[in-house]
């Protein structure tokens, strides 16, 4: 058996080839030429004594062994990563490059009041953000692409250190209308769910409405319209289609400013949805995680009275 051991940079250069299938997109995200790509694959696979990806003129694709590498290698540059961002984190805190993942319906309602905030209080940090769906996004920080994510709750996150940042309660929204006037709250025992109009598969925000739904009474999917996003959703409730819940968080970042639409707060025990931070058990960010979840606490507390009509008052 061969003593030369494989190098942090031949695994990644599988590891990419492997989310591309295609040695030249891989070698441009890889910022090196096709060639020294297809290099270092053919030296791993002499260093490992095996064949890791088949080529032919039409594909790329990975050889049994080559899947389980791949997985492999993803758990060793992650922990590798760890171990550089331990060394950083002991430097100075929330400096350097962080990796946050972002989902949809958090990131434009969030982002643009904590950003300023970031850059005021740790001028020396460069945070890249990447906004996904949650199955996306937890996936990523268990590769180690990202190194947190900011998600909602509920959603699977076991195995992650997890530091819940507030509640997020859901407000019900629809066209301005002469019969809510009145209405200082809705219960949504009275309302006719089938007027429900969701976002489509892959948003945590569609599950969590479901399930408020379904816990005031028997509820099953009957509406076909499904929006690609928010903001495709607040058209179709201003033509005066049906209802939605939406996030406190929403409607405090003005989502509803310029449109016909008002929003009411929900009668009984209010459904809501937990805001959290999330990276992996092994990644060594830890200092930094804290520091980041701080200050997402104190700027949601800064903004918790910008809602005129807080349930706190009911």
């Amino acid at each position: 058996m061969s003593s030369a051991i494989p190098s942090i940079r031949q695994l990644k250069y599988l590891v990419v080839l492997s989310e591309t299938l295609n040695f030249h997109r891989a070698s441009e995200k890889l910022f090196i030429t096709q060639s020294t790509l297809s290099s270092g694959i053919k030296e791993l696979e002499t260093v490992l004594g095996v064949t890791l990806v088949e080529r032919t003129k039409r594909r790329v694709q990975l050889t049994k062994v080559g899947s389980e590498i791949v997985k492999r290698s993803k758990t060793i540059i992650a922990e590798v990563d760890d171990l550089v961002s331990l060394t950083d984190a002991f430097k100075s805190p929330l400096s350097g490059e962080l990796r946050m993942g972002v989902i949809p319906t958090i990131a434009p309602f969030l982002l643009p009041s904590i950003l300023p905030l970031i850059t005021r209080e740790y001028p020396q940090l460069k945070l890249y953000l990447r906004e996904d769906f949650s199955d996306r996004l937890v996936d990523q920080v268990r590769s180690g692409a990202l190194d947190f994510a900011l998600i909602a709750l509920p959603y699977d996150v076991q195995g992650f250190d997890i530091t819940k940042l507030f509640k997020d309660e859901f407000w019900w929204v629809s066209k301005d209308n002469v019969s809510y006037k009145k209405i200082k709250e809705i219960s949504l025992k009275d309302v006719d769910l089938s007027d429900l109009l969701l976002l489509e598969e892959g948003h945590c925000l569609r599950d969590h409405s479901i399930e408020a739904c379904a816990s005031s009474k028997p509820y099953q999917l009957n509406n076909p319209f499904e929006a690609s996003s928010v903001f495709t959703l607040l058209q179709m409730l201003n033509n005066g289609i049906g209802f939605t819940l939406l996030p406190e968080m929403m409607i405090k970042a003005g989502a509803l400013r310029g449109t016909e639409l008002i929003a009411r707060p929900i009668a009984g025990k209010t459904p809501s949805r937990e805001i959290c931070l999330i990276k992996r058990k092994t990644d060594a960010n830890e200092k930094n995680f804290e520091l980041l979840a701080k200050l997402f606490i104190s700027n949601q507390k800064k903004s918790s009275n910008k809602l005129g009509a807080s349930r706190s008052k009911r």
